[in-house]
């Protein structure tokens, strides 16, 4: 499997409150741009982030990534069946627990 299975691809998370695009690029960076912040964090933010992905089973991966606010974010992202599970660690510590969709973005 290669060690950076996401790397030029891009997504479309919509995990009901926050939506997201995520563009992965080479080298284990990550920029997502949010379309959606739901009061979690402004519409429009983006930022890239160093991330680490490891796939599961085919189009099935685990990944995760740390922002500059503190916050710790994983991911399972099972493209397959177009299905995200989030959760999320904000910087104080709260934890977030999110289920939504993904889907390839062209």
């Amino acid at each position: 499997m290669s060690q950076e299975p996401l790397a030029h691809r891009n997504f479309f998370a919509d995990l009901g409150q926050l939506s997201l695009e995520m563009r992965f690029e080479p080298e284990g960076r990550m920029t997502f741009t949010v379309v959606n912040g739901g009061g979690l964090v402004p519409d429009g933010y983006t930022e890239t982030v160093a991330v680490t992905s490891q796939e599961i089973r085919p189009e099935v991966f685990l990944t995760s990534w740390k922002e500059e606010s503190g916050a710790t974010v994983t991911h399972l992202e099972d493209i397959e069946r177009g299905q995200v599970y989030s959760r999320i660690t904000e910087a104080d510590g709260t934890p977030i627990a999110l289920t939504g969709t993904i889907k390839p973005l062209d």
